[in-house]
């Protein structure tokens, strides 16, 4: 029986979607997991996997055109099949896709209660295109607070990021579905806004039991908010709030619990007095604070302190696995053990590199890294060989003539992947300022998951951390990925004579299944020829 496949919602605001590119045509076989085409929605262009497997009989939005979530997008079936029936809507019942994110809250044969007159019912939205379930890592309202549209509600922790959710609505928070710390999949009902005062906890029950919400009734005139001291939003947060909410990344939260910081002392340099890893890192306590505030009574909350173990006893203890490191365990597991991993390793002469960075370096405004100049040499050696800026599937390799060249960025929670996009069309002072803003967000949990899409080569570098060689896994889809060394100074034969050096070992890791190992060798001899001679960059 066909299936009827709808545009799906991919993002938490999205009410329409645009298709970008098809990369299934009619008549095509479809198999579960493969991309039938690329959405373009209100804050990123995704790929959109099919659930399905079977044929593509009808494509009902063409690439360009716009459509609202929940519009028929395709129909997958069995070869030959009749769907004039679905198309004119005389067809009975068929299985329809679920979009996404779609559904509000699950269906069931529970007797849904009627929702109260007035209030909202927010859900676990999808802020990340591979996101299926969140955690929320801050509620930065409370029940009972006023909500006013674009207040941020809470601070949600995706598998890429920990990002700020605001609200669209404005009323009062009257529920909470998810505690700090707790997580649910996406479309679990967040939490309920309405008039205040407003009895929700009947309702509430209901959707936690599988009652299907119920629309409430249209109001006349909507309830005025009571008049209450202005909420302190993102925009207009103080430093020192007496006992009010303090805005502070969740990194910067848990720095200062450790270090038993009180946030409402912290002066925050962050967008719009936002709080900072580095502005608790680099806080010093007022000389007037009275020296009583250090003995907390025994009911306050103190910071984590490690229990004494004697020694040769046996201590452990268990860390919460993050929706990050979920993330990475599984895409890396995915990586290792479907992509067939050969490594190529290349000594590079870095003198003349070393030379020409500080050269650069002296033009006012101008910080190149030696990591800039690999992701360069790179993006140009890539042009050279596109082979290796492709991506395999199960119908075709994919060659890439654009080059955007992800990054890995190690964080507290793990290791994400911004992508500089069009890398080989950049200046080394412009990938200079592109990483680093990319790297900063990261650090800050800052990144949009536009910013982490769409790699087709991957750059990782411990050499600050003195690692000489290393390997790394593929960051699937990419067919390769280069791990960059220290450079280390050492004795090296040049013109037949011993002389000082320096020098840095790169490795190639590359599948198989669409770099030969001739291709791979080729690629390390050009990025050696552009690294040793800096000059040929410039061209």
């Amino acid at each position: 029986m066909a299936t009827v496949i709808t545009m799906p919602r991919l993002s938490d605001t999205m009410t329409e979607g645009t298709v970008a590119t098809w990369l299934k045509k009619v008549g095509d076989t479809i198999k579960e997991g493969d991309i039938l085409a690329e959405i373009e929605t209100d804050k990123a262009t995704m790929e959109f996997e099919s659930f399905n497997a079977g044929v593509l009989l009808h494509i009902g939005i063409q690439e360009g055109q716009s459509a609202p979530v929940d519009s028929l997008l395709a129909i997958i079936g069995q070869a030959g099949e009749d769907i004039s029936g679905l198309l004119n809507g005389s067809a009975p019942a068929v299985a329809v896709e679920a979009a996404p994110v779609a559904a509000e809250v699950p269906a069931s044969n529970a007797t849904p209660t009627a929702a109260p007159a007035g209030i909202q019912v927010i859900t676990m939205p999808r802020l990340s295109d591979t996101m299926t379930t969140g955690t929320v890592a801050t509620w930065l309202k409370k029940v009972g607070d006023i909500v006013k549209e674009g207040d941020i509600l809470a601070e949600i922790e995706t598998d890429k990021a920990t990002m700020e959710f605001e609200s669209f609505h404005s009323g009062s928070l009257l529920y909470v579905g998810i505690q700090e710390g707790e997580s649910a999949p996406v479309d679990s009902v967040l939490a309920i806004i309405g008039p205040a005062g407003t009895d929700v906890a009947a309702y509430a029950e209901s959707l936690k039991t599988g009652g299907a919400p119920v629309a409430a009734p249209a109001q006349s005139t909507p309830e005025a908010a009571p008049a209450a001291t202005p909420v302190a939003t993102a925009a207009t947060t103080p430093v020192v709030n007496e006992g009010g909410r303090v805005f502070a990344s969740p990194l910067a939260r848990q720095i200062a619990k450790e270090k038993g910081i009180d946030l409402n002392q912290v002066k925050g340099s962050g967008e719009n007095g936002r709080i900072v890893k580095s502005d608790v890192e680099n806080f010093t306590a007022a000389p007037s604070a009275p020296a009583v505030q250090a003995a907390a009574p025994a009911s306050a909350a103190a910071p984590a302190v490690k229990p004494f173990v004697p020694a040769g006893s046996e201590f452990s203890e268990q860390i919460k696995n993050s929706q990050m490191r979920k993330t990475i365990a599984r895409r890396l597991s995915e990586s290792i053990f479907t992509a067939p991993h050969f490594y190529l390793t290349i000594e590079v002469a870095m003198d003349e590199a070393m030379k020409s960075r500080s050269v650069i370096n002296t033009v006012p405004d101008t910080k190149v890294s030696f990591n800039d100049m690999v992701i360069k040499a790179c993006a140009m050696a890539l042009k050279k060989h596109p082979k290796v800026n492709s991506q395999w599937s199960d119908e075709a390799i994919t060659i890439n003539h654009h080059v955007h060249v992800g990054v890995a960025v190690a964080v507290e929670d793990g290791l994400v992947v911004p992508v500089v996009r069009f890398t080989d069309q950049m200046s080394l002072s412009q990938i200079g300022a592109a990483v680093k803003d990319l790297a900063g967000k990261a650090r800050n949990k800052k990144l949009q998951p536009s910013e982490m899409e769409g790699s087709t080569f991957t750059v990782s570098n411990l050499g600050m951390f003195g690692i000489t060689e290393f390997t790394s896994i593929i960051n699937q889809p990419n067919s390769a990925i280069l791990s960059v060394g220290a450079i280390i100074q050492k004795p090296v034969v040049r013109d037949g004579q011993i002389v000082v050096g320096h020098t840095m070992n790169v490795t190639l890791a590359c599948d198989h299944r669409t770099v030969d190992g001739a291709t791979g060798a080729e690629f390390l001899q050009t990025l050696r020829t552009f690294l040793e001679n800096p000059v040929t960059m410039l061209a």
